[in-house]
């Protein structure tokens, strides 16, 4: 089996690197990397080699998606949506749920998996939808609503979407399905113009009623928290491979800020890797770095060993998530202080990173939920009154 050197060789992170501070100057789209990664195999990284994938677990996919991220985090970050949604057909299958093996098939043909799910205004995430979704003869559902963060906008060739029905019984019922590019009633707004992430081009998109088929309808459930392995599966996949991301980004600001120790100099001429004072914050950086390191690999493991954490297991998706982007964030901060005035300079590589990093702070879980979700899990839910 291929290992995710061997999927992304440094060769080929150079040259997304080299790209990536053109899409962010130009707030464009990352189609040459998307062809490289096609080329590469990259959309079918879980899916079974058998069907023409790399047959990779969690864990590896979290490597590839860390020096992904360490080259283009962009790139990554929009990628990630694809990912995680055959991160969950692959969590799902292990489980002998079979619904979402289709996205794993098809995404080892080339299809481009794609998030529409978060919405204006919808605080409770999965657990309900500001979308309709209006049933059709034959089995199929009318949505339509406003999905925002739409990573992969330009080219992603399946839309996994969510709306909130009524069932004849007068059950509030949450529908999920996948729509197929060129659908009627599809419309991307052409919004993204962002501090950071530039390149993932997660523009709005607006659902007017979009007819989704029967074939392409995988779940119903009931509005509210619920114990669904697609829930499970979704926030997994999700938390994962996202902070996968962020710590690619904290693992390329370490090496910046150890490049600029080393390249800087004192008024004196002494290398700034020299002094106590750079020392002292590059060792932070680096601690911070392997805690998290740590952290990270053991999350995707248990994941791919089906480890039963019980009710601890959101407490560790969270936790996982708000450690790696905090971490990064902290990591981006020192090497741009290290970096001196020419980290400042639009065009900056660590200039980028500080910018791209600060995306974080918006993905589920929020810091305050993750603090709700950990303290319900070590103390026990709130008492009424």
């Amino acid at each position: 089996m291929d290992t995710p050197a061997d999927i992304l060789p440094d060769s080929l992170l150079d040259t997304f690197r080299e790209r990536a501070a053109g899409y962010d100057s130009r707030n464009e789209f990352f189609h040459a990397d998307l062809a490289d990664l096609r080329e590469a195999g990259y959309l079918a990284l879980m899916a079974a080699v058998d069907d023409g994938g790399r047959g990779l677990g969690i864990e590896a996919a979290a490597v590839c998606q860390r020096r992904l991220a360490s080259a283009a985090p962009a790139t990554a970050l929009a990628i990630n949506m694809h990912l995680v949604w055959t991160g969950v057909a692959l969590l799902l299958q292990r489980r002998g749920d079979t619904s979402l093996d289709f996205v794993l098939r098809e995404a080892a043909q080339g299809e481009l998996y794609a998030f529409g799910l978060s919405e204006p205004g919808n605080d409770a995430v999965l657990f309900d939808s500001l979308t309709t979704a209006a049933p059709q003869t034959g089995g199929g559902y009318s949505f339509t609503g406003t999905k925002i963060f739409t990573s992969l906008a330009p080219a992603w060739t399946r839309l996994g979407v969510f709306g909130k029905t009524t069932t004849p019984d007068g059950a509030e019922q949450l529908v999920h399905g996948f729509v197929t590019r060129g659908t009627p009633g599809v419309h991307t707004a052409q919004d993204w113009d962002t501090l950071g992430m530039r390149a993932s081009q997660s523009h709005t998109t607006r659902l007017d009623d979009v007819v989704i088929p029967a074939e392409r309808i995988f779940r119903h459930l009931p509005v509210g928290p619920n114990a669904d392995p697609l829930v499970f599966a979704i926030f997994a996949a999700f938390e994962t491979l996202l902070s996968a991301v962020y710590t690619g980004i904290g693992d390329r600001s370490l090496a910046l800020a150890i490049e600029s120790a080393n390249q800087r100099t004192t008024g004196k001429g002494l290398p700034l890797a020299q002094t106590p004072e750079v020392r002292w914050q590059v060792a932070d950086a680096a601690m911070a770095m392997d805690s998290l390191d740590a952290q990270l690999q053991s999350v995707a493991r248990d994941l791919d060993a089906g480890t039963d954490h019980g009710a601890r297991w959101f407490a560790k998706l969270v936790g996982l998530k708000l450690r790696a982007t905090g971490v990064a964030r902290e990591v981006t901060d020192a090497a741009l202080h290290l970096a001196g005035g020419q980290g400042f300079r639009t065009g900056s590589e660590i200039g980028r990173l500080h910018r791209d990093v600060l995306a974080g702070q918006y993905h589920p879980s929020s810091t305050e939920s993750a603090h709700r979700t950990v303290a319900t899990a070590w103390l026990g839910p709130l008492e009424d009154g």
